[in-house]
């Protein structure tokens, strides 16, 4: 599959995201920097992150409201009902464990003052695009515009 690469203009949109475990979390930490307005719902409480939380499952009708979601659990079941809900709201969903679920995939990306270069390999090697932003990391100077 190829997609389309885009960066979207989150700043004071609500996003959700389902899950509490380090993938919920950095995705919730770049949404932050996006600007969205973040609501995580997961059954025990993420710290240190600005963000909504809902200390609970996932229930139908909590992506209501949002303009993009993620589903980042470990339960294939909760994350096949998420993406249900998005589906039916029309909301584009990212499916963590089963990007093919989906309806986008987050790039690795590199991010110097205001320059951002988004690496994707299309889902086929997530190694592969971390080796690649790891080394750019290495080479691009911090810019600040």
């Amino acid at each position: 599959m190829t997609h389309y690469p885009v960066f979207l203009n989150l700043r004071g949109r609500r996003v959700v995201v389902v899950g509490g475990g380090p993938v919920a979390v950095r995705k919730a930490k770049g949404l932050l920097e996006a600007g969205a307005l973040v609501t995580v719902i997961a059954p025990e409480v993420l710290t240190g992150l600005p963000i909504q939380q809902k200390v609970r499952k996932y229930r139908p009708g909590d992506l209501k409201g949002a303009v993009l979601a993620f589903t980042a659990t470990n339960d294939r079941a909760v994350n096949a009902q998420v993406t249900a809900e998005a589906n039916k709201r029309r909301i584009p969903v990212n499916v963590a464990d089963a990007p093919d679920e989906g309806d986008f995939i987050v790039p690795a990306r590199v991010r110097r003052g205001r320059i951002q270069i988004a690496i994707s390999t299309g889902g086929e090697s997530p190694r592969l695009a971390k080796q690649l932003r790891e080394k750019l990391e290495s080479v691009l100077p911090d810019v600040r515009t």
